[in-house]
């Protein structure tokens, strides 16, 4: 048998399912892999003891015949999700040493499924960011690097502590949560699987809000099967969040297991050919039209006009719902808290000192664009633009059942590189915001290297619900493929 750290999440599962491992001599195997991989800074907080604790009561539970889904998995946390008694920052100075008293109902439907959490991942600060450079806790670094190039690479954002976590072989799985494409490109940069749910099929109860019209938790693993298997244990109603869609969790891992798509209808944007997109991305997003019309698939030709107006609209919708869910933080409650000569005086000193330059900006754009005078000029604007996105998508879902992007319109960047213009950063995104911005799924799946030998991904969006066709075809994908890259060293 291969080592522990370097199987599947399925193939770790059939393993303690075999009697083959046990969840303790799994975790610890993957504990020791955190420890040689801490320089990456994937982690905020690790949580060794207790995932010894949990992968102790997990082979009970197992010896009972009690086995949940995820029996004895580790899986890395993004530290967006509150867990209870466990520090959760959302990598914010204003948050540092906060440790909630519940669990956000993702975590708690994983740990029923019987997973065992070995720490809470870095991110940029309250997910506002595509490299992860905005931590208070630092950067995290790309596993990956350019060929007899040594500097180091940034891992996409937000999720990417969660994502490098991931392509470290540190975890087979863990959660990251997606506004306008923080768990796709992240994995489109670290050669992994990053999957977005449709808005509302994984609770948002429990997760540090940045856009709450616009967020949703999702999987990284590295297959497309394992990130089925993850949305399944995560997804779910919740009566506690509004948003919840009450809907039946469909079995995700049948589809990914079926990549039969002979006669499924693809559809090629042609609004995604767009200036600044590396030839590179462009010839595999040429190869994968090419790979899946081979699997049997149809290619159908769909326009989606108002994609120009995705990316200025986000950066409207996102920081006015930023601006509104960051009042909370304000030194009186919880959290950090700086003295000042007045309340008024405490709330600047703490919010200056707690708020790093880009959460800042973001919150300072969107007090702008909702304050009076400007609401109806911007805000107002923004979301009749997010309708007619929406509706673009569903007229080319009557001629498509899929739609196939790239993901991200480069490879991995070097750390440093484009910070100093937020503009050339939030470029980044302009794959992945329109699905975000309709509510639809989107999953990334690795295609293939650049000629520095970094990995490049593809982006299949679903219709809204319909993760079961996207993972279809997404598997496909990821046979056609056969993408088997690895980060030397890891």
């Amino acid at each position: 048998m291969a080592a522990l750290t370097d199987l599947t999440l399925a193939a770790l599962s059939q393993a303690m399912a075999k009697g083959e491992a046990s969840a303790v001599e799994v975790a610890d195997a993957h504990l020791k892999k955190l420890d040689e991989h801490r320089a990456l800074n994937a982690f905020i907080t690790e949580t060794p003891d207790r995932a010894r604790a949990m992968a102790k009561a997990s082979d009970a539970r197992r010896a009972k015949g009690e086995a949940g889904l995820l029996e004895g998995v580790p899986l890395a946390i993004k530290d967006l999700f509150c867990t209870e008694g466990v520090q959760t920052t959302a990598a914010s100075n204003i948050l540092k040493g906060f440790v909630p008293q519940y669990e956000s109902t993702v975590t708690a439907n994983l740990w029923k499924a019987g997973a065992v959490m070995v720490g809470k991942t870095n991110l940029d600060e309250f997910a506002m960011g595509s490299s992860n450079m905005t931590s208070h806790f630092g950067g995290v670094e790309n596993p990956w690097k350019r060929r007899g190039d040594n500097r180091k690479l940034v891992p996409g954002g937000s999720s990417g502590g969660s994502a490098a976590a991931v392509a470290a072989f540190m975890v087979p799985g863990s959660t990251g949560t997606d506004t306008g494409g923080s768990i796709r490109q992240p994995a489109a940069f670290c050669g992994i699987v990053g999957l977005k749910p449709t808005y509302g099929r994984c609770s948002r109860w429990g997760v540090v809000a940045f856009s709450s019209s616009l967020d949703q938790p999702g999987p990284f693993a590295r297959t497309v099967e394992d990130s089925a298997i993850l949305l399944r244990a995560m997804s779910g109603h919740d009566p506690k969040d509004s948003t919840s869609a009450p809907l039946p969790v469909p079995d995700f891992a049948a589809a990914a297991r079926n990549p039969d798509i002979r006669g499924l209808r693809v559809g090629i944007p042609k609004e995604y050919r767009v200036d600044g997109t590396s030839p590179e991305i462009v010839t595999l997003w040429e190869r994968g039209i090419e790979m899946l019309k081979a699997a049997g698939a149809a290619i159908v030709d769909v326009s989606l006009p108002h994609t120009k107006y995705a990316l200025p609209a986000y950066y409207i919708v996102a920081p006015a719902e930023c601006s509104s869910n960051l009042a909370r933080y304000d030194g009186v409650r919880y959290g950090l808290r700086v003295p000042g000569k007045d309340l008024t005086d405490m709330y600047e000193n703490t919010r200056a000192a707690g708020f790093g330059k880009e959460v800042r900006r973001r919150v300072m754009i969107g007090t702008y664009v909702l304050s009076a005078g400007y609401y109806d000029a911007y805000y107002k604007k923004a979301q009749q633009i997010r309708a007619l996105i929406a509706r673009d998508f569903r007229q080319a879902f009557e001629k498509c059942d899929v739609l196939l992007t790239p993901t991200a319109p480069t490879a991995a960047f070097a750390a440093g590189e484009k910070m100093d213009d937020p503009v050339t950063m939030y470029l980044n995104d302009m794959f992945t915001i329109p699905a975000s911005m309709a509510g639809l799924p989107g999953i990334s799946v690795p295609a293939g290297l650049d000629k520095d030998g970094l990995p490049l991904g593809l982006q299949l969006i679903g219709r809204a619900f319909d993760e079961e066709t996207m993972l279809k075809a997404a598997a496909a994908l990821e046979k056609a493929a056969g993408f088997e890259g690895r980060a030397a060293g890891y």
